[in-house]
């Protein structure tokens, strides 16, 4: 049976990656990855809008890795719309890179769990495999982790590099194109690089676990016997 402070570390560690699990999965269903402001620019020329008039011609943008929406400003006021990324939208995508990130994500849920179960089997007892002690969870949390982030590092990579926003706010506009003023990684995003911090405190826990601390000796004191004390 491992000690009690062991214990405790690993169950914490158990915790821990339990919380990374549902980070995942609650990012993954979330449409609030990025969010941004876009202008209508073909209606901003048409009437060459100055600065006090863009307002009426920008608009906003969000989404995630599977939906998300729009309010288009083009001059006659705000019109929403939603839209989804599959099966339409991720042909006019890096859809290689997008599929790499939910990819990513998806085997990162599924070691999140592997390592949960390493944790709690070192909390019940010391395994007799070197691989299911301290050493396989520490390989699993640093797998789950390095998956997590290489989602979030591709997704940085398809908005910055492949324009991931611009081209999903100008999908099916033939008339009307529009720029990118702004844009903000939003809670999930965040919420997958806090996954990805979790699975990095289980390491510290873990590496914390097979420290063995000095034990408190107890003095015992010497009982001296002399010969008068055989005597009596």
């Amino acid at each position: 049976m491992p000690g009690c402070f062991k214990k405790t570390l690993f169950a914490l560690a158990s915790l821990i990656s339990f919380v990374s699990f549902v980070l995942i999965v609650v990012a993954m269903g979330t449409p609030k990855w990025m969010t941004g402001k876009i202008l209508c620019k073909t209606g901003a020329d048409l009437v060459n809008a100055t600065d006090p008039e863009l307002v009426k011609f920008i608009g906003e943008i969000y989404y995630g890795l599977f939906r998300g929406g729009k309010i288009r400003q083009c001059g006659l006021g705000g019109r929403r719309s939603k839209f989804t990324i599959f099966p339409h939208m991720v042909k006019k995508l890096n859809t290689g890179l997008h599929v790499m990130i939910i990819m990513f994500l998806c085997v990162a849920i599924f070691l999140s769990l592997v390592s949960f179960g390493f944790c709690i089997l070192n909390a019940i007892k010391v395994p007799y495999r070197a691989i299911n002690g301290p050493a396989g969870a520490c390989l699993w949390n640093f797998l789950a982790g390095g998956f997590v982030v290489l989602a979030v590092t591709s997704f940085m990579a398809a908005v910055k590099l492949h324009h991931l926003t611009e081209r999903i706010a100008n999908f099916r506009e033939n008339v009307f194109q529009f720029v990118i003023l702004e844009e903000r990684f939003e809670d999930c995003f965040w919420i997958c690089v806090a996954s990805a911090t979790a699975h990095a405190v289980n390491l510290l826990l873990i590496a914390i676990s097979g420290i063995h601390f000095p034990k408190m000796k107890t003095k015992t004191e010497e009982v001296n016997v002399t010969a008068e004390d055989i005597m009596y």
